[in-house]
């Protein structure tokens, strides 16, 4: 048992609560650790593993403060967070295993020069083209989410097969996994599962203009920045002093390279690390300001042109909530300035298994349109309309099974035999199919298969289902020590000395350890004896005296102080 641990224990035993449950949270305990009191968390605490575990979330004025307390120096003013941390005692000095662990750990020398230097007008300009492609990219993904869950590997990334599916879209494969981390820093994306899923958040976000859309995610990725690398203001460091403020973490190098990546995607810095006009605000902790952005972005227009050939064309960047609603109709076929987008008989179905009507549909699409509806697509409309429906999925009241209904018996017969839908186990009778399968399941199978399916309720209206729908709201992560805490005050006696004493003559016998004891005798003189500890209790201490080579039995409260010798030396 350490001698270091009793100063840490002494200092646990008067904090706060508070002060408690933020050094047990910064030092990664759990909960259900099994600590019995104080002085089992201070030898934890000082353990050189768990000691190895925190210096990696130091920051660079942190470790640079230690180094220095280690160094026999002042910690200056660090010492009270590094203190807080249990890295330092109240009065600033380390305790030896710190030191140790520490060792020849070195901090980067200062720099000669770390300023953020101001773009240019032109560099200026590609940054924000940058950030305008970049926005509309994440945008991309999230619709690419919400149509279908992006499934993640169980190291976290994105599978293969999702990285496709987004590069399909025009997304640089290179840069797809810093996207999907902006997005999901901005709440817009959520994992559960190993998927990647929408969130409400995301779903509003979509709605925003591109202005609106750029500061959301400007504005999450500096709250989501490491502590080591944003200010007392709110804001952030010059980026180049981002890859220094860590020093002691092996994967701060990677990760700061990644968040100046992710920062140039969002047009804070150019590619040289200069900084434009709009990233300033967000730099120094104040609100986003886009004023200056929004100037060097396109133009968004709110009309279309709607074509013969079942295709719509934007004369220029389309408002994202007009984007979006066009996108759930039809199937965009380029992405640029002037978008092209395709009507299909399979987008228009898609668009009425999410709740619109052809009425909707066309209204829609009038209100948008500089040539008008043409014939084709209103054919294609009214038509596809006419045929969705055809198949009815709903639950049987009476014996809880899904029954697929449908006017049309060859419609039926089609899916009793049909080999795509054997997982189903339609079985056929006078009224149509039935199913032991799920109603939801029954009618996406259906849907996937190209049937023109809908679920309706008992009193057969049609139900929009909503096939991804959000996650619920991530939980809260951090650890409650609450518990724990009460657990160890419970233990805390009002004398640490006799429960420091209690401890040390605790572990003295299970080592059989030779002890060099100090009595209060009756007279009030101190005597000290070497004894070999063989066990404890009732409050007394039993070992054999080496000295006298005999039995003692020694009243606990009548000793002073013991200490551990080297029996070689004894």
């Amino acid at each position: 048992m350490s001698t270091h641990a009793r100063p840490l224990a002494v200092w646990l035993a008067a904090a706060s609560d508070a002060q408690l449950a933020a050094l047990f949270a910064a030092r990664g305990v759990r909960a259900d650790v099994a600590w019995t009191d104080f002085f089992d968390a201070a030898e934890a605490l000082l353990d050189p593993a768990s000691i190895e575990r925190v210096l990696p979330r130091l920051t660079l004025a942190e470790a640079t403060a230690l180094r220095r307390a280690v160094d026999g120096g002042d910690a200056g003013t660090e010492t009270d967070a590094l203190v807080a941390l249990a890295l330092l005692r109240p009065d600033g000095t380390p305790a030896p295993p710190v030191a140790e662990t520490v060792g020849d750990r070195t901090v980067p020398a200062p720099p000669t020069a770390d300023a953020q230097p101001a773009a240019t007008e032109q560099q200026a300009a590609r940054a924000a083209e940058r950030a305008f492609t970049s926005v509309a990219a994440i945008a991309d993904i999230v619709l690419l989410a919400a149509d279908s869950p992006l499934t993640l590997l169980a190291n976290g990334a994105l599978g293969a097969g999702e990285r496709r599916r987004i590069s399909e879209t025009g997304t640089a494969p290179e840069i797809i996994d810093d996207l999907a981390a902006i997005a999901t820093d901005a709440g817009l994306l959520q994992a559960t599962d190993r998927r990647l899923r929408v969130t409400d958040v995301g779903t509003a976000w979509l709605r925003l203009s591109a202005s609106a859309r750029w500061t959301a995610l400007a504005e999450a990725f500096r709250d989501a920045l490491p502590r080591g690398i944003r200010t007392d203001a709110g804001g952030w460091l010059p980026t180049p002093r981002w890859p220094r403020q860590h020093p002691w973490d092996p994967n701060w190098a990677q990760r700061s390279a990644a968040l100046t990546a992710r920062a140039e995607l969002l047009g804070l810095i150019t590619h040289n690390g200069a900084e434009p006009e709009w990233a300033v605000p967000l730099r120094q902790g104040a609100p986003a300001d886009a004023t200056a952005l929004t100037r060097m972005l396109p133009a968004e227009v709110d009309r279309i042109f709607l074509q013969n050939d079942l295709t719509a064309i934007a004369p220029g960047t389309l408002e994202p909530a007009l984007d979006v609603r066009l996108r759930s109709i039809a199937d965009r076929e380029s992405a640029a300035q002037a978008s092209s987008y395709r009507f299909t008989a399979d987008s228009i179905a898609h668009a009425l298994t999410t709740g619109e009507t052809a009425s909707s549909i066309l209204d829609f699409l009038g209100e948008i349109s500089l040539t008008g509806i043409p014939q084709p697509l209103e054919y294609l409309v009214m038509q596809t309309s006419q045929r969705h429906g055809l198949v009815r999925v709903f639950t049987d009241p009476g014996s809880g099974r899904t029954r697929v209904t449908s006017t049309d018996g060859t419609l039926l017969d089609a899916m009793g035999v049909d080999q795509s839908l054997r997982p189903l186990a339609l079985a056929r009778d006078a009224d149509g199919l039935t199913s032991r399968v799920g109603r939801d399941s029954v009618f996406w199978t259906l849907t996937d298969a190209r049937y023109p399916a809908m679920i309706v309720g008992p009193d057969g209206a049609p139900l929009v289902v909503d096939r991804n729908p959000a996650p619920p709201p991530a939980p809260e992560t951090a650890t409650d020590h609450r518990a724990l805490i009460a657990r160890l005050r419970a233990q805390q006696g009002p004398d640490a000395d006799a429960a420091w004493l209690d401890r040390e003559l605790e572990a003295a016998v299970r080592a059989r350890a030779v002890l060099l004891v100090e009595i209060a005798m009756p007279d009030g003189s101190i005597r000290e004896l070497q004894l070999e500890a063989s066990g404890m209790g009732g409050g007394r201490l039993r070992g054999r005296d080496r000295s006298a080579d005999v039995e003692r039995t020694l009243p606990v409260k009548s000793i002073r102080s013991a200490r551990v010798i080297d029996p070689s030396t004894a």
